[in-house]
């Protein structure tokens, strides 16, 4: 089996998330550091575009959305599950919720009172991933304070999901519940410790973060990007699941485009070499590394024939 390689940087939240999973199931590990904005010239040749973070490499196959790449690792190593059977449905629901209705205030509350904290240009980044126009600090501060409240109305019931002494918080054991909701919540002392007193009234939620915390990141050894494409370069894809598609899908073999339907909507290319219920896979070439295979999620993309 491959080595598992992430492309990351130090302060994304959804990376985290990957991170935890990992060291939760005690996994080793190539850190591959990249920019935490465009341009990222040695992300964009294996993934034909696509540049949100992270990406975790297995050879020559990509897997994009932090979505997909839980479910990956869950795949290749089922033990421990992230996935319990009786737990996964509420699970699914608390990880839509925390990644859609909770992340995205924090995150903007967060940023625009870290302004001093955070790489230059990584704002103005992050609205053209949204196509909106790049904000200048007094226009970040002032999402900062309007988010504040959409944070603060959520925290409580954070809390009140632990209210009857549970640990975890989807039931008796730790799953992907737990990480989706975590991770909105390091972000609030992922740079600085300057927000760290909106959380300080919540002591469940103290002591579950120090549970997930303690999951760690696994067993990583630094990896040059030129050695990633390198790696995919002289590695042969993984043949693919057998598919399962809609009638509406285009068919296998077909020349299709994918992209991401909220934000971050950089076009990807290839021959749809997959359609499942959950994921959707394109085969691509590049000059650089010759033939990838690029895998997504199936919710949250759209896709078409090219």
């Amino acid at each position: 089996m491959s080595d598992l390689i992430l492309h990351h940087y130090d302060f994304s939240n959804f990376a985290e998330k990957v991170r935890l999973a990992l060291g939760f199931k005690a996994l080793a590990w190539h850190s591959v550091i990249i920019p935490p904005m465009a341009p990222k010239p040695d992300l964009v040749p294996l993934t034909g575009g696509y540049r949100r973070t992270p990406v975790l490499q297995v050879g020559a196959d990509l897997y994009c959305d932090t979505r997909l790449i839980v479910r990956e690792l869950e795949r290749r190593f089922p033990a421990p599950t992230l996935f319990p059977p009786a737990q996964s449905a509420m699970a699914d629901a608390m990880a839509y919720w925390a990644e859609n209705r909770l992340m995205r205030p924090i995150t903007l509350y967060a940023s625009g009172m870290n302004l001093d904290h955070l790489p230059s240009g990584l704002q103005a980044d992050r609205s053209v991933m949204r196509g909106l126009p790049p904000p200048n600090d007094a226009t970040m501060r002032r999402a900062a304070l309007r988010n504040a409240p959409l944070v603060r109305a959520q925290l409580p019931d954070v809390e009140a999901m632990l209210a009857d002494g549970r640990e975890w918080l989807a039931g008796a054991l730790p799953c992907v519940a737990d990480l989706a909701v975590y991770h909105p919540l390091w972000f609030f002392t992922a740079r600085t410790e300057l927000l760290a007193h909106e959380l300080a009234p919540y002591p469940r939620i103290a002591a579950w973060m120090a549970r997930v915390r303690a999951f760690g990141h696994g067993r990583f050894t630094a990896m040059e990007p030129a050695r990633a494409l390198e790696v995919a370069r002289n590695t042969e894809p993984l043949a693919p699941e057998p598919s399962t598609p809609w009638p509406e899908d285009p068919p296998l073999g077909a020349e299709v485009r994918i992209r991401a339907d909220d934000y971050g909507r950089d076009v990807v290319s290839g021959e749809l070499v997959h359609a499942g219920i959950d994921e959707i896979a394109l085969r691509r070439d590049d000059p650089l590394v010759g033939t990838v295979v690029v895998h997504f999620p199936r919710l949250g993309y759209d896709l078409r024939a090219a």
